[in-house]
């Protein structure tokens, strides 16, 4: 007998056998048992996950000799042609070789006749989205009432390209990627079957590699037994197809998260000289720094996908980092991914990217910078919790030191993307520049806003009536709150634009001699000013009298404020 390679000979012959598609195969054998049978139906999803095997299984549960049964015997004749692929019942066809509209006509015209032998006629169409616009088209009518005894099921890796009048007479089931610890059980189990050794950790090598593929990690299985024999270890799997052991890349990313810049670049440099493919180190360095993410997010939504070493290696660096570094990390590395694609010397862009993620980790955020001075201005310690494990590697040193580096040095504060543009003099910040924020102690923040409205009674007496109504609530940070109640948010509205905002936030810098930015907020209980108190909207917005002359109405204290915004003046207009 010829030799079967893998992906043929462990072909799912059940429902049962199908992996990792337990959603799929539920719903199926339900409708199997209820007889509530569609009449086409689409599986979708990428190559090597089982669409074609779960039609032939559907096919079998349908026109086996039992049928239509959840479990079909396999031994029937109608079983064994439907496995072997020559049943005339079930017929198979390829969309794009087939994918022409007299094709098409043939099929329309064939599903009159009654099966052969089985209970249905039944026609899988593969690769269904190769099918030209007239050819779908053509099998519109059939499709939406076919004659009882015949069932249509397609599959695609590309539904997005088949037609919307076709997706809605079938019915759709979307089959995942497969885990990667599923796929190394099931190697583990043609290994034994084959009386092949099969080490764990090579077994997850390939469903790493496979990317969620059953049928890609049998080929490779076969491949490697081709080359190793009857022992497969990981050391196998990483030279015969390029890949870099998970372990390997835990430690890269370690070392980077850690700010060892030549340790980092002495791994990278060993990997290259081994020949590894630089694209592919840097996208499973990507990959590993969104598996980071995702553990941190959500611990438990890798269970399926790593092993459990690994999961402990990823657990201890997620708690090296904060959220927004990794999303920083990882978008530098597809940037320089992006770059490496048309690059001659990858090796180079590469050593760049790790260099910069490093000093990017190594920098202290604007945002930890504001913390800590605050923490500084209440006389307390910096926040070391946050500070040194999310801005510095771990060693770092303790806190003494993260006083010292705020105290005593140059801080240098970082804004994503925009510090490459900008010139380094700019992007220094001394503790001397800070000193508002440093001097902001007992403030008598009533005192300062009473100031301030005798001197708008003055100098800007048309928004009196607006900023009288205002309370000063406090201070928090380098904002100097401002309250208004609910009843007269339209004040607080008026008051909160820009050009009043910026001459008020000048009055307090004036009187306060601190450059605070102003929080308006809405807030019960506070005293609703009288409406006399309030500017002239009011008598502004009554009816004029037939007699008003021009000069009233250009005294009218809300049209001189509007004249002064817009820059205006007042014309007559003739009628």
């Amino acid at each position: 007998m010829s030799y079967q390679v893998f992906a043929r000979k462990y072909r799912p012959q059940t429902f049962d056998d199908l992996v990792g598609q337990a959603h799929v195969t539920r719903t199926l054998k339900n409708a199997v048992q209820q007889n509530r049978l569609a009449h086409a139906y689409l599986f979708v999803g990428p190559r090597g996950i089982g669409k074609t095997s779960t039609a032939r299984i559907l096919a079998k549960a349908l026109n086996c000799v039992n049928g239509p049964t959840i479990t079909p015997c396999g031994v029937c004749d109608s079983c064994k042609e439907i496995t072997a692929g020559n049943s005339l019942d079930v017929l198979e066809i390829d969309g794009a070789s087939n994918n022409g509209v007299e094709q098409v006509r043939e099929l329309r015209d064939n599903v009159r006749y009654a099966p052969s032998k089985g209970h249905f006629k039944i026609y899988i169409i593969d690769e269904v989205h190769m099918l030209t616009s007239a050819a779908f088209n053509a099998l519109l009518k059939t499709l939406e009432e076919p004659p009882p005894h015949v069932k249509f099921i397609f599959a695609t890796t590309e539904p997005q390209k088949v037609l919307p009048t076709i997706l809605s007479r079938c019915q759709r089931f979307d089959l995942h990627r497969i885990p990667a610890n599923l796929i190394a059980q099931h190697l583990q189990f043609i290994a034994g079957k084959e009386k092949i050794t099969l080490d764990p950790a090579a077994a997850h090598a390939i469903a790493k590699g496979a990317d969620g593929g059953l049928r890609d990690a049998e080929s490779m299985l076969d491949q490697l037994v081709a080359f190793c024999g009857e022992k497969i270890a990981e050391p196998d799997v990483l030279n015969v197809f390029g890949f870099t052991s998970e372990q390997t890349v835990a430690n890269f990313t370690d070392k980077i998260l850690r700010g060892l810049t030549s340790d980092a670049l002495e791994l990278l440099h060993a990997e290259a000289e081994n020949g590894k493919d630089m694209m592919k180190l840097m996208s499973d360095l990507i990959a590993y720094l969104r598996d980071v993410l995702v553990g941190k997010v959500k611990p438990d939504a890798l269970a399926d996908d790593l092993n459990p070493e690994l999961q402990k290696s990823l657990e201890a660096q997620a708690a090296l980092v904060d959220t927004d570094r990794l999303l920083e990390l990882i978008d530098q590395f597809a940037a320089a991914e992006g770059r490496m694609k048309w690059a001659p010397n990858k090796r180079l862009h590469f050593e760049v990217a790790v260099i910069k993620a490093i000093q990017t980790l190594s920098q202290v955020t604007l945002n930890e910078v504001i913390e800590n001075l605050a923490a500084l201005r209440d006389g307390k310690s910096p926040k070391e919790e946050g500070a040194s494990a999310r801005s510095r590697p771990p060693e770092a040193g303790p806190s003494a030191k993260s006083n010292a580096k705020f105290q005593d040095r140059t801080v240098a504060v970082e804004t994503p993307r925009v510090a490459e543009k900008t010139p380094a003099k700019e992007s220094k910040t001394t503790t001397a520049d800070l000193s508002p924020v440093l001097e902001a102690k007992a403030i008598d923040h009533e005192a300062v806003w009473q100031k301030a409205v005798e001197q708008i009674r003055t100098r800007r007496p048309l928004i009196r009536g607006w900023v009288e109504s205002a309370r000063a609530l406090g201070i928090e940070g380098r904002f100097f709150v401002l309250g208004f109640p609910p009843e007269q948010k339209t004040a607080m509205e008026s008051v909160a634009s820009p050009r009043t905002r910026d001459f008020l936030e000048a009055l307090i810098k004036e009187i306060s001699g601190q450059d605070w930015k102003i929080n308006f907020i809405l807030k019960e209980g506070l005293p609703v000013a009288a409406a006399s108190e309030l500017p002239l909207a009011s008598d502004s917005q009554a009816p004029k009298k037939k007699g008003d002359s021009q000069a009233t109405f250009k005294d009218d204290p809300l049209i001189r404020e509007a004249l002064e915004i817009f820059k205006g003046e007042i014309k007559t207009v003739s009628d």
